[in-house]
């Protein structure tokens, strides 16, 4: 993909960081000198290669410089646990470590292998890139695996998702086309490559030709500055980093960027945010999405009915089927809610060494052969087809007999007038159902504001007003963190 980037655009821009660009041609070149430095190192096709590094040019060359080698990318946010970072290790016995020197010794206590830092590697990298190294291109099977990307489940165990160069091809080229990217835009990336948010952008910037800005180094006060004097036209956001760009816009009035999409992923956006974003950006679409790692991404508003179904968050990408079912796995009709599940030739290959959790979640339709991702999310479709998300499997619950889910409490919350964020935790064993908020209002004003929104039952007992909501590295709530000041709380 690559490749072709370089053969249709070479010296168009590529990918930016705080310390410089690079086009496409200067990227395949670095990416050739990496596989030729994996190469010099005894790597083998199929061997795992853990990189854990800040989203910067350098990883990006890396990230395909992996994939001519025949090797197998494991990306790690650098803000992952040493508990993590060990059983990760064991499970994917990398065969070359690559970090910075912060990480570099909590990894050499871990890994069995040699743990190299970046800088040394990118000397003898751009060393090789100087002298226009011959290597040869493995060629991959596009049923092998191209990255296995970790999650941490309920259980806080990290599984790593197998995904195949096939359903990564698939996943990115559907994606630029329903997304409309254009060769000139400019995607401003604030996420790690080991997100697949973030990798997939770098991915799909290649399908198009365009550019992709990685900023995850930089400070939030400048970020406005920083898209303007990028010129970017694409921002993927998650409900936190939204409500940062709108605290800074409402700061910047008449100096904004000219963003013509946002696209939404994480967490659904209320729909007061999405019609704020609209406005102080000049009428920049807001296109709402549902996905997950096992499947990248599985709906995606139409960006051109970024206003209608607000409730929604789009169709099934071409080529793949979105269903719903009940506990049994019968499909159950229109308007009806049960779990999502997807099928299609993005659906990932199930999860790295892990047969148990494989055959629950990716499960073969014994009647078509089809494998089918049971996504343990619940949610609805309409008679068109477009997919309304309820929740994901620990956040619908009932409470006092009645059926709800942490999205319609939190989305009730953010139509509160000042509540910059909002997390719902469920009730359990040490706590009953409550909120967390960032906002100037008081708790008990942001419950009677809530008492006129919802249910009785569905108003939370408790409300706790924070500086700031507890986040995962991904931008994601860590409702387990709020759980424990719940219970700690209560005693």
């Amino acid at each position: 993909m690559l490749d072709g980037a370089v053969k249709d655009a070479p010296e168009s821009p590529a990918v930016r960081d705080s310390a410089g660009r690079w086009s496409y041609r200067q990227l395949a070149r670095h990416s050739v000198a990496f596989a030729a430095w994996l190469r010099r190192q005894g790597l083998r096709p199929g061997d795992r290669v853990l990189i854990q590094l800040p989203a910067c040019r350098e990883f990006a060359a890396m990230v395909f410089g992996v994939s001519r080698a025949g090797a197998v990318l494991v990306p790690l946010d650098p803000m992952t646990k040493a508990f993590q970072l060990r059983m990760i290790v064991a499970d994917a016995e990398p065969a070359i470590v690559i970090t910075a020197v912060p990480w570099a010794s909590i990894l050499r206590s871990i890994a069995s292998v040699l743990v190299h830092e970046v800088d040394h590697v990118w000397a003898e990298v751009e060393d090789l890139c100087s002298s226009d190294p011959e290597v040869e291109q493995y060629e991959n099977c596009p049923s092998d695996p191209a990255v296995l990307i970790y999650t941490s489940g309920s259980t806080g165990t990290p599984k790593a998702v197998v995904c195949p160069h096939r359903q990564i091809v698939f996943s990115c080229c559907a994606l630029t086309s329903v997304l409309g990217y254009r060769s000139a835009d400019v995607v401003f990336c604030r996420f790690p490559l080991s997100w697949d948010y973030g990798l997939y952008k770098l991915i799909m910037t290649c399908c198009a030709r365009c550019e992709i800005v990685l900023a995850g180094g930089g400070t939030d006060l400048t970020l406005l500055s920083r898209m303007s004097e990028t010129g970017t036209t694409v921002v993927p956001i998650v409900p936190s980093f939204a409500a940062m760009i709108l605290r800074l816009a409402k700061r910047e009035a008449g100096r904004l960027p000219r963003i013509r999409m946002f696209s939404n992923t994480g967490a659904a956006l209320s729909p007061a945010m999405i019609q704020e974003l609209s406005e102080r950006f000049r009428g920049a679409r807001v296109v709402r999405q549902y996905g997950q790692t096992e499947a990248k991404r599985i709906t995606v508003m139409p960006p051109d009915e970024h206003n209608e179904r607000l409730g929604s968050v789009g169709r099934a990408l071409p080529g793949t089927e979105v269903w719903i079912s009940d506990a049994a796995g019968n499909p159950l009709p229109a308007g009806r809610v049960g779990e999502i599940v997807v099928s299609g030739p993005h659906v990932m290959a199930g999860y790295w060494r892990n047969p148990e959790a494989t055959r629950t979640v990716f499960r073969r339709d014994g009647r078509t052969g089809r494998v089918q991702l049971h996504t343990g999310d619940y949610g609805s479709l309409d008679e068109d087809g477009y997919l309304y998300f309820e929740g994901r499997r620990d956040e619908v619950f009932k409470r006092k007999g009645v059926r709800m889910s942490t999205t319609e409490i939190e989305q009730a919350a953010m139509d509160v007038a000042g509540v910059e964020a909002a997390a719902v935790v469920p009730p359990a064993e040490h706590h009953d159902l409550a909120i967390f908020a960032e906002t100037a209002l008081s708790a008990s004003r942001v419950l009677k504001e809530l008492a006129d929104r919802l249910e009785p039952a569905k108003v939370p007992a408790s409300c706790h007003v924070v500086d700031e909501l507890p986040r995962t590295p991904n931008g994601k709530h860590a409702r387990d963190e709020m759980a424990m000041l719940l219970k700690r709380s209560n005693g």
